[in-house]
């Protein structure tokens, strides 16, 4: 059956507000005293009629099945969320929405089970697996007068497509070689299992595309969770991974800090990137070449710095300093950093905490394998992930994730450290068999995360990376973190 609502009052214009959002006086200046208003304007919320889905009068879907529904209108009628009913239960199900065709379209989908890129097309067919956001820009008709061809006086609007959370599931759109648009829901996890799905994709509209997407998430912020960034992104800075990938180290970063302030740029924020933790990695032997991917099975043994950033109590030569606080400190007063951040893995490493080290048994890890989406396969595979798939990754306890961030960061906060880039989240999503699932999975540690963060750094003092997933995105509950 087919959800709908009824048609709120339609404008003057189907592509146009009722009145300008800058209104301006009778010599064309804008008035004074008057504020931004939003692209968002208030018309015919999405619904299906005739087996269309019609958005701000114009058909953006067509060949709509029986078994697609549309929530009430949100903000007025200027979005709504679609979903679809399953004759069975399932941990992911496929559902089509319609044939889409003749928009001019933009979408980011995961190219890579990390990162997006962008794509363009005109049908539902350019669009590929794993769409996390779909921008279609619809034309009035060109008007016709003595013959000629005129552009018509509001040319565009834009409807937005942005898959999301669903309880336990999580959406993504692609496409298929009939150009019907369809979405991807799945649990990723075989025994959390569903058929009914109301609010997968969300659906809105506007004049301009900037605005709308602003506004969008300023929506689904109120609906699913809220967005925040911290105070670094105030200020220059400069992150070690260039530079130095796996082998930074304190002599290096004093002389790229000093390079810069020569240079006329002197950062004032400085993350010191992979490479600074005390971690063991059974997979490369002294002496021996490292196989190509073998650092990705390092885990990690101790909440503490390694040898690099402190000196050792054993007799061993170096020349480094004494701790990682003392380093911290001697650069921030030498080159006037405001702010010193961490990367971490969001399972402490690459590889996992490991299960056996005298400092990490307490966390209860254990050894998993990662299983990849169909929807990730379909795309390009990554170095870092076939590794992780063949050495395992050493999971925290989901019950002892809070004790694990509490304890790595309360020692860093000790070492003037000011917070954190937290690294690899998407792996969640590949190890949710037997934890309700990967969005489940994702709401228990990234809850974990957030109160550790809270209790121990100032300024919502996290960077999330290799998160561009929806999962992490649009998680449950109050997100403290910026995902980039």
């Amino acid at each position: 059956m087919i959800a709908s609502f009824p048609t709120p009052l339609r404008l003057r214009s189907a592509f146009r507000c009722p009145r300008p959002l800058f209104p301006r006086d009778n010599g064309g200046r804008r008035r004074r005293g008057w504020t931004w208003r939003s692209s968002m304007c208030m018309a015919a919320a999405p619904f299906v009629k005739d087996g269309a889905l019609r958005v701000n009068g114009r058909e953006a879907l067509t060949g709509v099945p029986q078994n697609v529904v549309v929530s009430p209108p949100l903000m007025d009628g200027a979005a709504a969320f679609l979903g679809a009913v399953a004759d069975r239960e399932d941990s992911r199900h496929v559902f089509k929405l319609g044939v889409l065709r003749d928009y001019r379209l933009l979408c980011l989908f995961r190219f890579k089970i990390w990162w997006m890129i962008p794509r363009t097309g005109t049908a539902g067919s350019d669009v590929p697996f794993e769409t996390q956001m779909l921008l279609l820009e619809a034309r009035q008709d060109e008007a016709v007068d003595g013959g000629v061809r005129k552009a018509a006086a509001d040319p565009a609007f834009y409807i937005l497509f942005l898959p999301v959370l669903d309880g336990d599931y999580r959406s993504s759109l692609q496409g298929n070689s009939s150009d019907e648009l369809e979405f991807c829901i799945e649990s990723g996890d075989p025994a959390t299992t569903g058929s009914r799905f109301l609010e997968a994709v969300f659906v809105s509209h506007g004049s301009n595309p900037f605005d709308l997407m602003k506004e969008s998430m300023k929506m689904l912020e109120k609906h699913k969770g809220t967005f925040s960034k911290p105070g670094v992104l105030d200020y220059f800075g400069w992150c070690t991974w260039d530079a130095f990938y796996f082998d930074v180290n304190p002599q290096g970063i004093e002389d790229g800090l000093k390079s810069l302030s020569k240079g006329g740029t002197p950062p004032k924020f400085l993350l010191i990137d992979d490479g600074w933790q005390d971690t063991s990695n059974e997979f490369q032997k002294e002496g021996e070449p490292a196989a190509e991917g073998s650092q990705y099975g390092a885990r990690l043994v101790s909440v503490k710095e390694n040898n690099k950033f402190r000196r050792t109590t054993d007799g061993a030569p170096n020349n480094g300093p004494t701790s990682l606080e003392d380093f911290v400190s001697n650069i921030k007063q030498t080159y006037g950093l405001r702010y010193v951040y961490v990367w971490h893995a969001l399972m402490g490493y690459w590889g996992g905490v490991s299960p056996d080290a005298a400092e990490t048994k307490k966390y209860n890890s254990k050894l998993v394998y990662p299983v990849q989406s169909p929807g990730n396969l379909s795309h390009s595979r990554d170095l870092t992930m076939d590794c992780m798939e063949k050495y395992g990754v050493g999971m925290v306890d989901p019950d002892k994730a809070f004790d694990f961030y509490d304890d790595l960061h309360s020692y860093l906060r000790s070492q003037n450290i000011d917070g954190v880039k937290v690294d690899v989240q998407n792996i969640l999503e590949t190890i949710g068999t037997s934890h309700g699932g990967r969005v489940s999975l994702a709401h228990r540690f990234h809850e974990a995360l957030e109160k550790s963060i809270a209790k121990n750094f100032q300024d919502n003092s996290i960077i999330c990376c290799m998160a561009q997933s929806t999962d992490s995105i649009y998680r449950r509950g109050i997100q403290v973190e910026q995902c980039f």
